[in-house]
Order: C-alpha cells, then sequence, then structure tokens
C-alpha cells in the first residue's frame, strides 16, 4: 500500500519497494536482520491445526521459513492431533530446517499440566487459538531466549519470506521505539474482497460505537488499525508474561485492547506485509451461532463491549438497540463504498451477499449485547504468566521439560 498515511496515533510503517526493487530491499531488511539476532534472539510462534499440514498454505509456508536466515527458533503449537497424527505432523516438520520445538496440545504429558491449571482455576476455558497461543507463549517464556516474538497463521496461501521480515523488524530494530506490532495488507483474491469481518462488521461497528457512546480514546485507537484482525503480530519479549488473551474469537481485538491499555500509542506500529494476502475463509453459518463468522462476530462485538464497560460506560438494552441501528446504517454506507472501489478495480461485488452478511451480524450484535448481560461475570480472559507463576513457581520449567520430552520420543519413532 503506497501511500504515506499517518493518523497521529499509531504508526504505519509502509512499503513502497513493490515491483523491481522488492527482492533489494528483502535483502537489506534480512542483512540487517541477521544482525539484529546476535543480540536480540528472534523466536516465531506459528499455532497450527493437524488438518492444516496436509493443506495448500502450510508446505509453501515452511518452504519460505526455510529461506530466511535471521530467526534462531520456531515454537509450534499443534492442536487436535491424536498421537498417530502428532508423529505425521513431527515428520512433516522435519522439513523445516530452523530449530523448533512442537507443542503436541493434545498429548498427555500437556493435558497432565492442562488438568493441574484446571484444579487452581487457571486453565484456559476454551480449546482453539486463543489457548494454543498461550500455551505457545508460555514456552517461549520458559525457553528464555528470544527477545523478539513474531506470530502468524498456517493458512496463509500467499505466504512469502518478506512477511515474515517486516513483521520482525519494527520490535527487532534496537533503533526503533516500538514493543508491539501488527500487520495490514489488502484482503483481495480471486478478483473479489474478503475481509467480511474488518470490513462489514468492525469498521461500521466503532463508527456505530462513538455516535452512540461518545468519542474516547479506545475507540480512535481501534479506528487506527488498517486491518484490525489480522492474526500477524510481533512483540518484544517483556510484553508477554502480562498479556492477556482472550479465550474466544476475539483474540486479535483483545490483544490490541492490551496494548491500548498497558502502552502508549507510541510504542505500537502496524506495517504493510504483503502486496496480495489471501488465507483459509470461514464459512458464515447463518445458522449456527458456535461457528464461522457468526461466531466471530459475535465476540468480537463482545470484546469491545467488555473493553469500553471497564472504562466506564454503561449499557442498556437500549444502548445496544441504538449501536445496532447505527450499525446498520453505517454499514449499508460503507457497501456502496466498497461497491464503487471493487467497480474501478474489475473486482466482482455481490450486494445482496453483502447485505446479508450486514443483516447477521446486526442480529448478533444484539446477541452479544443480550450475553453481556446474562453473564456479567464471565471472565473471557486466559490468566497471564506472570499470575501462573506466582501460583504455581515451577510450571514454565515443567512445561518445557514436557515439550523436549514428547519431541524427544517422537523423533526415535520417525
Amino acid at each position: 500500500m503506497g501511500s504515506f498515511y499517518q493518523n497521529g496515533i499509531v504508526a504505519n510503517l509502509h512499503d513502497f519497494s513493490y515491483g523491481t526493487s522488492s527482492e533489494a530491499n528483502y535483502k537489506k531488511l534480512e542483512n540487517d536482520l541477521m544482525k539484529f539476532s546476535k543480540n536480540n534472539p528472534m523466536e516465531l510462534i506459528l499455532p497450527c491445526l493437524f488438518s492444516e499440514i496436509s493443506g495448500k498454505a502450510l508446505p509453501k509456508i515452511v518452504n519460505e521459513i526455510n529461506k530466511t536466515k535471521f530467526l534462531n527458533h520456531i515454537v509450534i503449537g499443534l492442536d487436535r492431533a491424536n498421537k498417530n497424527q502428532y508423529k505425521e505432523a513431527s515428520n512433516f516438520f522435519k522439513n523445516l530446517e530452523i530449530p523448533h520445538s512442537i507443542l503436541w496440545n493434545d498429548g498427555p504429558r500437556l493435558m497432565e499440566l492442562d488438568k493441574e491449571l484446571k484444579d487452581k482455576g487457571l486453565s484456559p476455558k476454551e480449546f482453539g487459538k486463543g489457548r494454543n497461543v498461550w500455551f505457545c507463549i508460555g514456552m517461549t517464556l520458559a525457553r528464555g531466549k528470544a527477545e523478539s516474538i513474531a506470530l502468524h497463521d498456517c493458512d496463509i496461501l500467499t505466504y512469502e519470506k518478506s512477511l515474515l521480515a517486516k513483521l520482525f523488524y519494527p520490535v527487532a530494530n534496537p533503533v526503533f521505539n516500538f514493543q508491539f506490532c501488527k500487520g495490514y495488507y489488502p484482503r483481495v483474491a480471486d478478483g473479489k474482497m474478503n475481509g467480511r469481518v474488518s470490513r462489514l462488521l468492525v469498521f461500521p461497528l466503532l463508527l456505530a460505537m462513538e455516535k452512540t457512546i461518545g468519542r474516547s480514546e479506545y475507540l480512535d485507537f481501534m479506528k487506527s488499525f488498517r486491518y484490525p484482525l489480522a492474526g500477524e503480530f510481533s512483540f518484544r519479549r517483556n510484553l508477554l508474561p502480562r498479556l492477556r488473551i482472550p479465550s474466544d474469537w476475539g483474540l486479535e481485538i483483545g490483544v490490541l485492547s492490551e496494548m491500548q491499555r498497558n502502552h502508549a500509542s507510541n510504542r505500537i506500529c502496524q506495517v504493510d506485509l504483503a502486496q496480495k494476502y489471501d488465507h483459509k475463509h470461514q464459512d458464515l453459518s447463518e445458522n449456527d451461532d458456535n461457528s464461522g463468522l457468526s461466531r466471530m462476530s459475535i465476540d468480537i462485538t463482545k470484546a469491545l463491549i467488555r473493553k469500553l464497560a471497564t472504562q466506564g460506560n454503561i449499557f442498556t438494552l437500549e444502548t445496544f438497540r441504538s449501536i445496532k441501528a447505527t450499525y446498520y446504517r453505517a454499514a449499508l454506507d460503507m457497501i456502496d463504498i466498497y461497491r464503487s472501489d471493487a467497480q474501478m478495480n474489475d473486482l466482482n461485488f455481490d450486494s445482496h451477499i453483502e447485505e446479508k452478511t450486514v443483516e447477521l451480524f446486526a442480529l448478533n450484535i444484539m446477541k452479544a449485547g443480550e450475553s453481556f448481560f446474562e453473564n456479567p461475570m464471565e471472565t473471557p480472559f486466559i490468566p497471564t504468566w506472570n499470575r501462573v507463576l506466582s501460583a504455581i513457581p515451577d510450571f514454565l520449567d515443567r512445561l518445557e521439560l514436557s515439550v523436549e520430552l514428547d519431541n524427544a520420543e517422537v523423533k526415535k519413532q520417525i
């Protein structure tokens, strides 16, 4: 995205090298990162489902990561894998030439540790990406070697090595002041606009909340992000021990909310990661609130509501009705803009499907509000690692040992 856009809240770091200078720019970034890595080791977290092993994206991701020269270690969180599948996944990751650890989250050793956490009320309440990322962060802290940590999903179909370099660079460069970096990119692929939840829910919902509740630093901060649901972000290690991660599908919004709460905006940036980006798409799931984009829209809305409530905003049923009505009008206005954008870029655009999606999201805003009223004591965040270590001081040591034992055993079998 070759613009000079800045809004004065969150720094936008652009990529002006698309085209003939892209490879030269990557080599420059890589050379710098190799120098930084000597005193600032870099570790990548990959939350992964077993099903992604046989997908189109992950083999390419592994191949592109192998081309990099600045990574020190990779922590892979493997979900939904039985013993044979863990063995198959370990065999697959043998192709990864960079030192790595695999967390077999469904294995007996890690499940036993999880039971210990449950006994003390410290275990993540839901299985999913949030839980996977949380345990991977624990492993990174247990290893205690990384100074810069990045995270991205394993379903990126358009993955290139430059994405990883650009994601690490803002937090790895010792001259820069940034503690946290979020990725952004245009969600356009196969001749159409994607990114439905950002385009049709998050952007108009933030505008609706501002009109209904009033302007706030938090809403200004959230509106600063060009793709707030991007699954790619990077940190400096000192942020991780007290990071509160949502256990539901509000992970990306929850992490941004934590950054706004705990850090000055001049320590936060977003970086242009790719000229094109595509990944696995979720179904809309119109008839199932517990899956797909329907579940995601409810969880994201609840995450925003909870954050605003912690800042002293009072919500009533009338408030949610106003937010829903304001959202619906704002979203329809945005559809008109997206239609124009699509036509100028020769993209397919189905106004009927777009408006059906907005109607579902509007309904789910009310469902999120009802859930907020019905469960006032809900604690959606996974406890911080600082809290875990206060309750169980040797937990991270035993987590690291369990992962090492699992990895050593499976290596003998493949």
